[in-house]
């Protein structure tokens, strides 16, 4: 199967300005709030989300980096090689609202392993997961928070979130896995 667009880049801006108005009406101290931003695509989805809080609430959430790689559960049962990426959480979190923030939530084994690593960091009062994609089969008992849109797929599709800030373009794309 080629390549199907399934979000162009207008859909993910609608996207995006929903789920950050959500994080805004359920979060009764925005103030608290830090976004996180999973290693790779994760970030740029993250500063995405606190510019439009910033632009509807006149406050700047604050946003890190997260690389989790090395708690990673597969980490030595394949021929792995994470690419360890920096880790930069410009503020505490103790007692804050995180808000980890991912392209596609799948198996939620990469959801778990960012959230053992957010631990090292301190003890938030809560931490909530904004995903723009949730494909569905769960191995672990994750679900996200802020949902941009649900995509039912088979287990050997691709779906690939390209960015402009990693990408050149913003669309997000299922094929066969095949």
């Amino acid at each position: 199967m080629p390549n199907k667009t399934v979000m162009t880049a207008e859909d993910m801006r609608r996207t995006l300005s929903r789920i950050a108005h959500e994080i805004v009406e359920r979060t009764r101290d925005i103030r608290s709030v830090v976004l996180v931003g999973m290693q790779t695509r994760g970030v740029p989805l993250a500063n995405r989300l606190a510019s439009l809080i910033t632009e509807y609430e006149k406050i700047e959430a604050p946003v890190g980096a997260l690389d989790f790689s090395l708690y990673r559960d597969d980490l030595g049962r394949r021929n792995f090689n994470p690419q360890v990426k920096s880790t930069d959480i410009p503020v505490g979190i103790e007692g804050k609202v995180v808000i980890l923030v991912d392209d596609v939530l799948f198996t939620g084994r990469s959801t778990r392993a960012a959230m053992d690593a957010l631990i090292e960091y301190g003890r938030p009062k809560i931490i909530q997961l904004a995903v723009l994609i949730d494909r569905g089969h769960r191995e672990l008992p994750i679900r996200a928070d802020y949902v941009g849109k649900n995509i039912p797929s088979a287990a050997n599709e691709d779906i690939k979130v390209k960015l402009a800030e990693t990408d050149g373009a913003d669309e997000v794309l299922i094929s066969s896995g095949e």
